[in-house]
C-alpha cells in the first residue's frame, strides 16, 4: 500500500546501505583493457545505485613496481570518462588508499588474526622451502607449504620472532569450504588442496590476499566484481571474513577476456595495452560500448548505447558467465558507428588532436574543403587513423597498360560532360555505362581516377572537392599520347 507516494519498495531502497565498489589496478606497468573492462562494471553498479566508486592502489609488490604506472592509471579511467568517488588523487574518509601507505594497518590486523588463531608465524628459509616443493615435485604431489612451523610453541615463536619471518593463512584440514559468487552460486572446495598462503611477507608488506580482505572491509566495499582468475583465492578471503567475524561484501567474478583463438587476453599482446587504443583512434565512447557487451546484454537487444544508458540499464546480477570473445573487428564496427554519431565541429576537434605535429594532415586542415574532407572521411572512417589515409594520397605507382586505356576511355566519356552538366547524377550514370558496356570494374575505375585502391567517396570527390577540370587534367596525364 502507498500512502503519498511513499510505498514499501521505496523503503527498501532507502534503508540499504550505500553501495561502495572499487577497482584496485597494480602500478606494475600499461593500463591494461581489462582493468578498463573491470572498472566500467564497478563504476556503473556504484552510479546505478547512487553509490561511490573508488579506486585504490595494491602497490606492495615492491618488485614489480613501475614509476609513472599509477599516473598512467588515472589517466586512463579519466580517458574512458570513469571519474572516481575516493582514491589516492581524491581523498575520501576511508584512506589512506595506497597500500603501502596502510602497511601500519596490516601489522595490526596480522597480530590479531595470530591471536585469533586463523594465521600463525613461519620462519622457514628460502632453501627449506625450495627443498621442499623439489621433494613434493619427485613424489608428484601438490607443491604447497607442509604447515611446518605451525605447532610451534611459544617459547619457539618469542625466541624467532627476532629474525625473519612471514604470517601465514591457517587453513583447517579435512574441510569443506563453500563460498557464494553472486553469479555462479555456491562452489565448495577442498581445504586440503588449499595452501597455507602468506599473508605477510618478510619485509612487512601484506600481500593480496590479506590486503584485499583488510581494505574492502575497512573501506566498506559492498560489492566485489572482479576478473573470474581470483575465483581459486575465494575460499582463502572467505576464511579471513570469517577468523575475524567480518560482513562478507557479494562477490561477482566476471570471465575474462579472451582472443578469438581462445587464448587469454594478456599484457604481452599489444592490444591489452589502453595507450594502443589512443594511437589506434578508437573513440573511449565506442570501447565502453564493446567492453559493456562483452559481459552484458542490453534487455532490448540493442548494440549501440551510450555509457548513461549501460548505467540505466545494467543489472549486476545480469553479468554473463560465458568467457567473451575480445573481437577486434567488431571493435572497429562499433567505432565507426561512434565517428558517424560526431557532429562536424567535434570530429574535427578530435582529428586536430590525433594528428597534432603532423605537418601533412596540419597542410590538409588548411584546405578550403577541409570541412567537407572531414564529411566525406566521417562516412568512410573506421578508426581516427584512418583518416590520414583517405585524404592524402600515397605515393603512386605506375600504371600499367590497360590501366592506362582505361583512363583514356574515362577521360573521352567524361568530357562529354560540360561543366553544367558535371553533376553526381550525371557522373554515376556515366560510369554506369562504362562498366556495363566496357567490362570495367568500379574498382579499376576508382583506382584510375584517384590514384588509390580506396578512399573518399568518389563521385562526391569528383565533384565537389577536385571538380571537373582537375579530373579531366589527372585523366589526360595518364591516358596513351
Amino acid at each position: 500500500m502507498s500512502f503519498f507516494g511513499y510505498n514499501a519498495s521505496m523503503a527498501k531502497a532507502i534503508s540499504r546501505e550505500t553501495v561502495r565498489t572499487r577497482i584496485a589496478p597494480s602500478p606494475t606497468g600499461f593500463p591494461h583493457i581489462g582493468t578498463v573492462y573491470q572498472a566500467l562494471f564497478n563504476f556503473a553498479w556504484a552510479r546505478r545505485n547512487r553509490g561511490n566508486f573508488i579506486v585504490r592502489i595494491e602497490d606492495t609488490d615492491r618488485e614489480r613496481f613501475v614509476e609513472g604506472a599509477e599516473g598512467k592509471i588515472f589517466e586512463a579511467l579519466d580517458f574512458f570518462f570513469l571519474r572516481e568517488d575516493e582514491s589516492p588523487r581524491k581523498r575520501g574518509g576511508y584512506g589512506p588508499y595506497r597500500q603501502s601507505e596502510r602497511l601500519k594497518i596490516y601489522q595490526k590486523y596480522a597480530e590479531e588474526l595470530v591471536e585469533k588463531g586463523g594465521a600463525y608465524y613461519c620462519f622457514c628459509t628460502k632453501e627449506r622451502l625450495e627443498e621442499l616443493r623439489k621433494k613434493q615435485t619427485e613424489e608428484k604431489k601438490p607443491t604447497m607449504y607442509d604447515k611446518h612451523c605451525l605447532n610451534l610453541s611459544k617459547e619457539e615463536i618469542k625466541e624467532k620472532l627476532g629474525g625473519v619471518y612471514v604470517v601465514r593463512l591457517k587453513v583447517p584440514e579435512n574441510k569443506t569450504i563453500s563460498v557464494k559468487d553472486e553469479i555462479r552460486g555456491f562452489i565448495n572446495f577442498d581445504s586440503n588442496l588449499i595452501e597455507d598462503s602468506v599473508l605477510v611477507k618478510s619485509d612487512g608488506f601484506p600481500t593480496y590476499h590479506f590486503a584485499v580482505v583488510v581494505d574492502d572491509y575497512l573501506m566498506k566495499i559492498t560489492h566485489v566484481l572482479r576478473g573470474e582468475e581470483w575465483l581459486s583465492s575465494f575460499p582463502k578471503h572467505t576464511l579471513i571474513y570469517d577468523y575475524f567475524g567480518w560482513k562478507k561484501p557479494l562477490f561477482y567474478h566476471t570471465p575474462l577476456l579472451r582472443n578469438p583463438d581462445k587464448s587469454k587476453l594478456s599484457k604481452r599482446q599489444g592490444h591489452a595495452n589502453v595507450d594502443w587504443y589512443k594511437e589506434e583512434g578508437f573513440l573511449p565512447e565506442a570501447i565502453l560500448n564493446f567492453l559493456a557487451l562483452l559481459g552484458w546484454t542490453h534487455p532490448e537487444g540493442k548494440d549501440e548505447f551510450s555509457l548513461y544508458e549501460f548505467i540505466d540499464k545494467f543489472d549486476v546480477g545480469e553479468i554473463r558467465t560465458v568467457a567473451p570473445i575480445f573481437d577486434l573487428t567488431k571493435l572497429e564496427w562499433l567505432n565507426g558507428v561512434w565517428i558517424r554519431k560526431y557532429s562536424l565541429e567535434k570530429l574535427k576537434e578530435l582529428l586536430q588532436n590525433f594528428y597534432k605535429g603532423d605537418k601533412e594532415i596540419e597542410e590538409v586542415f588548411e584546405s578550403k574543403h577541409i570541412d567537407l574532407l572531414i564529411r566525406l572521411a566521417q562516412s568512410r572512417m573506421k578508426k581516427l587513423s584512418e583518416f590520414k589515409g583517405l585524404v592524402i594520397s600515397s605515393k603512386e605507382r605506375e600504371y600499367t597498360k590497360e590501366e592506362m586505356e582505361i583512363s583514356k576511355i574515362l577521360f573521352e566519356k567524361l568530357s562529354a560532360l560540360d561543366i553544367k552538366d558535371w553533376r553526381e547524377d550525371n557522373i554515376l550514370e556515366t560510369l554506369r555505362n562504362l562498366k556495363n558496356e566496357n567490362g570495367i570494374s568500379m574498382k579499376a575505375i576508382y583506382f584510375v581516377i584517384t590514384g588509390r585502391e580506396q578512399g573518399l567517396p568518389l563521385i562526391e570527390t569528383m565533384v565537389r572537392v577536385e571538380g571537373r577540370d582537375e579530373i579531366l587534367k589527372k585523366l589526360k596525364e595518364k591516358s596513351p599520347q
